[in-house]
């Protein structure tokens, strides 16, 4: 299969690109500039040049392709409400470019979006309707227009080599601060997947999903954020301590909105119907790693 990407080159979307292409897939990725291009042809992909914006690029690149994998996302939480429009505006294009063909479209989400009903957040959860970022709601408006579209939500902690994400952004602002902290009892439970585990699931959906189901790459149901601190505060040297809700906004900045949050996930059913197993280290394991750690 001949598969648009985008994201093609970020940190899921490059192993996304290898996967595919090492089963035999042909793969077209969105690149920004030169740089993206060379990246790809040394993944051994295809380069369209364009980039979420471009909405004239994202329709031409769908075309050519017999599916297509949305994994890009603009990650600028100072521009978070922008970033989310950009999103929405690229999938209702990508969805609109393959109308009436039922061609596979499989749009990326995350489990903090849902809106949990039981212990863990299921497949079968819906999102919630008040969080900015609207991927699932403009995947499902495009689903009647003969396209078949699948939403694969991803945990908060998506780890392993090259990892830019959150637990960098921790271990940054614990060299900052001198300290390791937590919220509370630190408790709260974070899901999370390996980046090469993340990127089999990918390629399963897209051979094989159905139109209009949600799949769940989760690995680590849940990893109690404080074994988080501990690893990083061991790792760095640095004591481990708590703050109080009021203290974290204060401490972690930015941060503060997802540290504290309790969002356990579960992917069982998702593991059911595709026969996907995550083989790779789980969270804690792969962090407590000097790569983790180098400046």
């Amino acid at each position: 299969m001949r598969i648009f990407l985008t994201g093609a080159t970020g940190f899921v979307g490059s192993a996304i690109a290898r996967e595919l292409i090492e089963a035999g897939h042909q793969v077209l990725g969105l690149a920004r500039s030169d740089a993206a291009s060379g990246a790809l042809a040394g993944l051994g992909a295809e380069a369209h040049r364009g980039e979420l914006s471009d909405t004239k690029s994202l329709a031409a690149g769908a075309r050519e392709c017999e599916g297509v994998i949305h994994a890009g996302f603009i990650h600028d939480w100072a521009n978070y409400a922008a970033a989310a429009l950009t999103d929405q505006r690229a999938i209702e294009t990508l969805g609109t470019a393959l109308a009436g063909t039922n061609r596979p479209l499989l749009v990326t989400s995350g489990t903090l979006l849902v809106q949990r009903s039981g212990s863990f957040a299921m497949e079968d959860d819906a999102p919630d309707p008040n969080f900015p970022r609207k991927s699932e709601a403009a995947a499902h408006s495009i689903a009647s227009k003969g396209v078949r579209v699948s939403i694969l939500r991803l945990p908060p902690s998506v780890h392993g080599d090259g990892d830019h994400g959150f637990v960098p952004a921790l271990i940054g602002l614990a060299r900052q601060k001198g300290m390791s902290a937590y919220v509370g009892d630190g408790l709260n439970r974070w899901p999370a997947v390996h980046r090469l585990d993340a990127a089999h699931l990918y390629r399963l959906v897209i051979e094989k999903g159905a139109g209009g189901a949600n799949y769940h790459g989760v690995a680590d149901e849940g990893v109690r954020f404080r074994e988080i601190a501990e690893v990083i505060g061991r790792r760095l040297n640095v004591p481990v301590v708590s703050k109080s809700p009021e203290e974290a906004a204060d401490h972690f900045g930015w941060l503060a909105h997802f540290v504290g949050v309790d969002c356990p996930a579960s992917s069982k059913e998702t593991q059911s119907v595709l026969g996907w197993r995550p083989v790779h280290p789980g969270l804690i394991p792969d962090i407590d790693r000097p790569s983790y750690f180098n400046a």
